[in-house]
């Protein structure tokens, strides 16, 4: 029974992902979740006390996935740790480019529910920029870089930045532009390294 039940709960989670990733999670009711999973709401609800909870599900089931390609993108690339930090970026402008593409979904739900900053998903959102700018700082002070947390902060802005831009854009050579922006600031911040 326990594998069923997680089973109808990876499926409620599923369904929400898509759809909350593809028409934004105000615009998506728990009636359209449940049918999607092909559950009733009462069973979505014996899973998820409300919809905030199921909100909540959706962006911690995307913070493994989406920070595994960060990682990836950075450990398959070659070069110096300014050509490997543009790589992480030329990874998320092939991404933008799919046709699916809607950018980053800790950023579309934080501005969904930016007058609600105590919401479950707020907080799961922040925890994942925060991982990502730990991680960006452990590589910077690996390779004994200059401020490794205020250089991680900054690529952080630019990788945030650029998901914004090309949101209105639809150009994802603004996330390639980000990322030689990124690599220039690695690089000069290795320049600085104390001998």
């Amino acid at each position: 029974m326990a594998t069923s039940e997680t089973t109808t709960r990876d499926r409620i989670i599923s369904a929400a992902a898509k759809l909350f990733y593809d028409e934004g999670i105000r615009r998506v009711s728990v009636d359209a979740v449940a049918e999607e999973a092909g559950v009733t709401k009462r069973t979505l609800y014996y899973h998820f006390a409300s919809k905030d909870d199921l909100v909540a599900a959706y962006l911690a089931g995307r913070d493994q996935p989406s920070f595994s390609k960060f990682q990836h993108w950075y450990r398959e690339s070659e070069g110096p740790l300014p050509e490997r930090i543009k790589a992480v970026f030329a990874g998320l402008a092939r991404s933008a480019r799919h046709p699916k593409w809607k950018g980053c979904g800790f950023l579309r739900t934080s501005a969904e529910l930016a007058n609600m900053p105590g919401h479950p998903a707020m907080k799961i959102g922040a925890a994942h920029k925060r991982r990502l700018e730990d991680w960006l700082a452990d590589l910077f002070e690996a390779e004994d870089v200059q401020q490794p947390r205020t250089l991680a902060r900054q690529v952080v802005l630019l990788i945030d930045g650029a998901f914004a831009v090309v949101l209105l854009n639809r150009d994802p050579g603004y996330i390639e532009t980000a990322g030689a922006a990124a690599a220039t600031l690695v690089a000069a911040a290795m320049d600085g390294r104390s001998a």
